[in-house]
């Protein structure tokens, strides 16, 4: 590795005397540029920039004029050059490097401001190949990178926090301090890094690379928060450049500062209950829906998706599938409930829950697509695990009726919208379901005839909360993320009431568990695809 050379101490403050800007977006520009200005720095900048900053009515170079080269081959080239990364790297205060400068003619460049070429903007908005390449910045991040690196001496700004930040040391001080440089310099590289793994992973995906050797994750700051799962825990939460509609991108209304979990439960729910088309509601506690239903309207869903488990409701995440009203606001707000995640809520549902301070309402601009790919991503010691979103819907005519009984349309029904269910349950899931409402869920144990036994347990509660004679999973359809690998799991979920089962298939067992199915008169589907959430 390079020796790093015996540089003098870089001095705390820097008295800036010329400043390079170029800017894709000209948001903020002639404020900072007059500010700077009036401060004595000399203003150059490129193209678009100049000519702005020009039509402000303030003098400005152009880079062409430091370099003696004109902007050529449609602006690729204009800032690669000695006397601009001459002007960005030049150790000041180094003799060599000094004398190197005076020597070429270059000027010190104390201040870059670069936004980059929209690349995320263009192929977001579905920009063409060619003109995603186009938009691929190099000269901008070569800059950018200069400065950084030359932090001892050189303010990087990237975006308008960081220019706001160094226009104020200069109006304050005439100068910025090390320290300025140094945060500024940590966000400048962490720019670069994000505007890199954007231009990656697209170009991975040009060429239908699933896996590529290299694979780099970016995301922008949206909040730090209190603590993380628990108060001893760091957290802070991150947007990526996905366009997905959800939590990341959902508006609070109100209520208290979103923590970890709170993120975590609410794009849970929401990502379920966008499986849906009629009105549903999801109520998820701990990553795990504890209640689920459609109905006529949102209040009747709700109330529907409650009586699956009100104790667990408690303190939950409500998501919904439309726009609130003010009856809807004042059926979900009977009980505690931590946040409502939904897409839309009226002047009257607002009101409503504005009554209820510490609720967090979130609205977002949409659904987030079941059938849209992407990716997900989870963290492991010394790495990351990614796969691809889980887009599997069961159609009808995918089932494949493995019992000498034939299920009732009403039971397909109720067996596709559990086994919907299950799909974002984590593992062991069994889920009970009839009439568009789960009866009762089983989540997370170590064997599938436990989980179908909490199941059991939770629709029996609710028969009884409910006032019936029988548990709520009477006449249900009970679905298992995974094959059952022995009978007992599904003995135990007849024995809970189901009169049909929808499970993937696939064990060595399946003939002893269709045996099981066809002595108990149950009606059995496999799906042959698996849903496994951990």
């Amino acid at each position: 590795m390079p020796a790093a050379p015996a540089f003098p101490p870089a001095p705390d403050a820097v008295r800036p005397v010329r400043a390079l800007i170029s800017l894709s977006d000209k948001a903020g520009l002639e404020e900072a540029a007059r500010a700077l200005h009036d401060a004595g720095v000399e203003l150059v900048s490129t193209g678009g920039t100049r000519a702005a900053i020009a039509g402000f009515g303030l003098p400005v170079k152009d880079v062409a004029d430091l370099t003696g080269f004109p902007e050529m081959m449609d602006g690729r080239v204009k800032t690669l050059h000695p006397v601009v990364h001459g002007g960005l790297l030049g150790v000041r205060d180094a003799a060599e490097h000094k004398a190197a400068m005076e020597a070429h003619g270059i000027g010190p460049i104390d201040i870059v401001w670069i936004d980059l070429y929209p690349f995320e903007s263009t192929i977001a908005a579905g920009g063409d190949f060619a003109s995603a390449v186009e938009n691929i910045d190099i000269g901008g991040p070569a800059m950018i990178r200069s400065g950084a690196k030359n932090h001892g001496y050189v303010a990087v700004a990237v975006d308008a926090a960081s220019i706001g930040e160094i226009v104020a040391a200069v109006k304050a001080e005439g100068a910025t301090s090390l320290a300025l440089r140094k945060r500024l310099a940590a966000r400048a590289f962490a720019r670069t890094a994000a505007y890199d793994a954007a231009v990656s992973s697209w170009f991975a995906e040009q060429v239908e690379d699933a896996a590529p050797a290299r694979k780099s994750v970016a995301g922008s700051l949206a909040q730090t928060l209190r603590y993380g799962e628990n108060p001893h825990q760091t957290g802070a939460f991150y947007r990526t450049g996905e366009a997905r509609p959800g939590v990341a991108r959902a508006e609070q209304v109100q209520g208290k500062e979103l923590g970890y979990n709170n993120i975590a439960d609410a794009d849970a729910a929401y990502e379920l209950v966008a499986e849906f088309e009629a009105p549903a509601c999801v109520i998820v506690k701990h990553a795990n829906p504890c209640g689920v239903a459609v109905g006529r309207d949102l209040a009747d869903a709700y109330q529907r998706a409650l009586e699956c488990d009100a104790v667990s409701a408690f303190g939950g995440v409500i998501a919904v599938n439309r726009g609130l009203t003010g009856a809807d606001a004042r059926a979900i707000t009977d009980i505690f409930t931590e946040v409502v995640i939904a897409p839309g809520a009226d002047e009257e549902a607002r009101a409503v829950f504005a009554a209820k301070k510490n609720l967090r309402l979130l609205l977002t601009d949409g659904l987030p697509d079941p059938l849209a790919a992407g990716e997900v991503f989870r963290s492991v010691a010394g790495g990351f695990l990614v796969q691809s979103r889980d887009v599997s819907r069961i159609q009808p005519e995918d089932l494949k009726i493995v019992t000498r009984r034939q299920p009732t349309p009403q039971e397909v029904e109720d067996m596709l919208f559990a086994f919907t269910v299950a799909k974002h349950v984590k593992s062991n899931a069994i889920v009970y379901a009839k009439d568009g409402q789960t009866a009762g869920i089983g989540a997370g144990q170590m064997n599938r005839r436990d989980s179908a036994r909490i199941a059991a347990i939770r629709a029996r509660e609710a028969g009884e909360a409910k006032g019936l004679a029988h548990s709520l999973a009477q006449g249900s359809a009970c679905a298992s993320e995974a094959f059952f690998p022995f009978a007992d799991g599904l003995i135990e979920a007849a024995q809970a009431g189901a009169t049909a089962i929808i499970q993937p298939g696939g064990s060595i067992r399946d003939e002893e568990v269709i045996a099981a199915a066809d002595e108990l008169n149950l009606a059995m589907a496999f799906t042959g695809v698996r849903v496994f959430r951990h």
